[in-house]
């Protein structure tokens, strides 16, 4: 049976799914070597949205916030109190618990020169790690595949807990692959229709035997990610959030020693133009109880030392609140790290400047490349300068 370009497109999802998958996947079969105890993975978690620096690492004796934010700032008295200038939201109380246990560095004031205040275009920069008059079509993340998989045998591979694969994950050679849950992958890949489908195919127009190429990569791949999650599936209870079910996922596969460094999950909106201090609170909260059983599991598991997770958005808000008790587009923004790996623990760097603010935003004191730069170099054992196209400083914290 000869099946046409039309044919194949009609198969909905799984061709969808299929164009996201690197060509390396076939690799991924029992008979590969998992990555060995002491490997070091990242976790990524992306505030998308831009999230409000100022309410998650408060600057509770500073007059200036307080008066900027009359009706939208935390109380000193509500914030989890780290030092004396500085306190987290009320509802991050894992990160205070990590914090005391010298298990979360924070870097503020995070960003980079010229800032775009577009959720697109800064998402973009921060993905692709380019600077803000640039414009790459590969992410970072997407790069380090594409330097670490020259000519290897078991390679190195990045799982977005996701329908759609971000830009940060496509690199030149080399992609990610998005999926929601290895079970609903490997249900609709191993389904007889497209396993027909791909017996069926004989040798036509290139374009027709790429698409066929990538699902039977797919099919490969669903499976071997679905089996490993189940070597040993984490048997802690998560909350049946959206992040609860990304994080359980991710530990599952952690867990199973599947040859994945790299793992990515979003969470969102932060967009709080409006009701900032009701929204941002169901958000954090919503991270606090996945994150507080994630890490518990880790530790119980002896893995929490090899997993190193980031956090950060694409912009900060602006100091002043607006007239709908809530924040515009900023600039600058912190980010949290969060390991049992960490060489340097707390606050990492001076909270943000309020009096010397750019048109009303935080100026970046820290370019944003070069904690990428730190955690592909010192934590990802990554070539830096050719993953980012320019040699940066790293920083101490790993």
């Amino acid at each position: 049976m000869l099946i046409k370009r039309r044919t194949f497109l009609q198969t909905g999802s799984l061709a969808t799914a299929s164009l996201l998958v690197p060509k390396f996947m076939k690799a991924f079969e029992p008979q590969q070597g998992l990555v060995p105890p002491g490997n070091k993975t990242l976790v990524v978690i992306q505030f998308s949205g831009g999230n409000d620096g100022l309410n998650t690492v408060v600057p509770i004796t500073n007059d200036l916030y307080f008066s900027n934010r009359p009706r939208i700032h935390i109380p000193a008295t509500q914030a989890h109190k780290l030092t004396t200038d500085a306190g987290l939201h009320p509802a991050l109380t894992i990160a205070k618990e990590l914090y005391d246990n010298g298990e979360l560095a924070i870097m503020n004031s995070v960003g980079y020169p010229n800032p775009d205040r577009s959720h697109f275009r800064s998402m973009d920069i921060w993905h692709s790690a380019s600077e803000s008059n640039e414009y790459f079509t590969t992410g970072w993340l997407g790069r380090y595949l594409d330097e670490q998989c020259k000519n290897c045998t078991t390679p190195t591979q990045a799982l977005e807990v996701d329908d759609v694969l971000s830009l940060v994950l496509k690199g030149e050679q080399n992609k990610g692959l998005a999926l929601r849950d290895p079970k609903g992958l490997y249900g609709v890949s191993s389904g007889n229709y497209f396993k027909s489908l791909h017996h069926a195919h004989v040798h036509e127009e290139e374009t027709v035997d790429y698409l066929y190429k990538t699902m039977s990569e797919t099919i490969s791949s669903a499976e071997y990610i679905y089996r490993q999650s189940q070597l040993h599936p984490s048997a802690a209870q998560y909350p049946s959030t959206k992040t609860g079910k990304s994080l359980k996922t991710i530990a599952s596969l952690i867990l199973s020693d599947i040859n994945t460094r790299v793992y990515y999950v979003s969470l969102g909106s932060f967009d709080t133009h409006v009701n900032q201090e009701n929204q941002q609170t169901k958000l954090f909260t919503e991270l606090n109880d996945a994150l507080s059983v994630f890490v518990k599991d880790l530790k119980q598991n002896r893995r929490f030392n090899d997993v190193m997770i980031m956090t950060f958005s694409e912009f900060g808000r602006r100091v002043k609140q607006n007239a709908s008790n809530g924040t515009d587009h900023g600039t600058a923004n912190n980010m949290f790290f969060i390991s049992g790996g960490l060489k340097k623990k707390g606050i990492l760097n001076p909270l943000p400047d309020l009096q010397d603010l750019n048109a009303g935003d935080l100026k970046h004191q820290v370019d944003f490349k070069t904690v990428y730069a730190t955690m592909l170099r010192k934590w990802l054992n990554a070539d830096d300068a050719a993953i980012l196209k320019k040699k940066f400083q790293v920083h101490d914290f790993i």
